[in-house]
């Protein structure tokens, strides 16, 4: 009869597959360990439609032999079956092709990693039960029905909830680990408009503490009102009219800037941003801040995915390319100075005035609620998206519009950003404000 094998400690674990790895023929290796617990609730017509709960775990192992490498995921931490994994991985970095920059970081990138206590483990997220967790489900969900009256045809609420635990070590020095929690939870309705017109609109607010959520009657209502504020949309005459990308979604637009900023697209001639290092691509008002200390922020961490310990920095200054997402593997080919290939926080200073206010001052303009599809060229800057909103004429709202796009390149679009707004959005890693863009043509699709 078998004996079940004692699960080791992610720590020891590591240690073990780090010497069986090298011991088995790599050079080095970088070995990650996870653990994932979800739990995830959705009510639909007031019964629960989805319970769900799972706990996953993985194990990644990196090999580097001689310029070549490999690496294989597993969900298996028994010893035993691991021997054959570890040995099967070592054969297949044998076999590829060489590669010259594949290599682990130099260990002088390991240093200086913060000690601050950024809040990303919720102390109390085990005291939840699951009765809590449905009668929160509930309760937004009532809360979306009762504010959505007679126009509703369907509301689907939901919560999912998460615990996270890694811990990464490499052959050559690096050690890190990192514990965090997540929620989430929202609703979605579905109304009913005139003729066969069934407009969608939701809500849904992330956080690392569960305390930081907004009220859940405050979140059933918000998304009944965005819903409802979809009622009656329709296309108006092409124009050319300033915007205002509204907070929450802020980040569907200016994602575009981001992918043309990685070392990989520059270096593989898909960045139109390339040769616009500490040259202005927008207004003095996009200042753009990768900051990864906030406390409990949703992108805040300790170190990257190389290793390289996370750094508070400035990615545009006053519309200007200060430096680019420079990876260890990219930072290579290209000959650079590494920083880090991923972001963290990405943050826009608000500005000190409302979106009612600003509306006010704008004479004619929309201010866009939704995204409807779309597309962002990296290496041209071309990008078009379909939009919803709401049209204002002198400060009055005038009628909610739909069908319609909008269409530019970033090198022009961000050079007609003329004021920021004072309402960050903080349910997320994009803590944008809403942004006002002027003279931009919108068009029907």
């Amino acid at each position: 009869m078998k004996t079940k094998e004692k699960e080791l400690k992610l720590q020891e674990l590591a240690d073990w597959v780090i010497a069986r790895t090298l011991k088995a023929g790599a050079n080095n290796c970088k070995v990650s360990l996870s653990k994932r617990r979800l739990v995830e609730i959705n009510y639909r017509d007031r019964k629960p439609e989805v319970i769900k709960e799972a706990t996953t775990k993985n194990l990644y192992l990196e090999v580097f032999i001689n310029n070549r490498f490999a690496g294989q995921s597993t969900p298996d931490y028994r010893q035993s079956t691991l021997e054959g994994f570890i040995n099967n991985v070592v054969e297949s970095a044998k076999i590829m092709e060489e590669d010259p920059y594949r290599t682990l970081p130099d260990p002088k990138y390991y240093e200086g990693r913060s000690t601050a206590d950024l809040q990303l483990n919720d102390p109390d997220y085990g005291q939840i039960t699951p009765e809590e967790r449905h009668q929160m489900v509930k309760t937004v969900e009532e809360s979306c029905l009762q504010k959505g009256g007679d126009k509703v045809i369907s509301v689907e609420a939901g919560q999912n909830d998460e615990t996270y635990e890694e811990f990464i070590k490499s052959s050559n020095g690096f050690e890190g680990s990192t514990q965090t929690t997540y929620c989430q939870i929202g609703a979605s309705m579905t109304a009913q408009d005139e003729g066969d017109r069934r407009p969608e609109g939701y809500n849904y607010v992330s956080c690392r503490y569960r305390s930081d959520l907004p009220s859940l009657e405050e979140v059933g209502t918000v998304a009944a009102d965005r819903t409802l504020d979809l009622m009656g949309g329709k296309k108006i005459a092409t124009t050319k009219i300033p915007v205002i990308l509204e907070n929450r979604g802020a980040a569907r637009v200016l994602g575009g800037l981001l992918n043309p900023m990685s070392a990989g697209s520059i270096q593989q001639k898909r960045s139109f941003l390339a040769d616009k290092k500490d040259k202005a691509v927008g207004s003095k008002l996009l200042t753009l801040t990768d900051d990864p200390f906030i406390p409990r922020g949703l992108g805040s961490k300790y170190y990257d995915g190389d290793g390289f310990p996370a750094r508070k920095r400035d990615l545009f200054t006053e519309g200007v390319v200060n430096e680019f997402l420079v990876d260890w593997y990219y930072s290579r080919k290209l000959g650079w100075e590494p920083t880090s290939g991923s972001i963290s926080n990405i943050i826009i200073p608000p500005g000190t005035r409302s979106v009612d206010e600003i509306i006010k001052d704008l004479g004619r303009c929309m201010l866009i609620t939704g995204y409807i599809g779309g597309n962002s060229n990296s290496t041209t800057g071309d990008f078009s998206v379909g939009i919803i909103g709401k049209l204002y004429e002198k400060g009055q709202f005038i009628q909610n519009v739909a069908e319609m796009n909008i269409a530019d390149n970033h090198l022009k679009f961000w050079n007609k950003l003329v004021e920021v707004a004072n309402d960050p959005w903080v349910y997320s890693q994009a803590i944008f404000p809403s942004l006002v863009i002027d003279d931009v043509v919108v068009a029907g699709i």
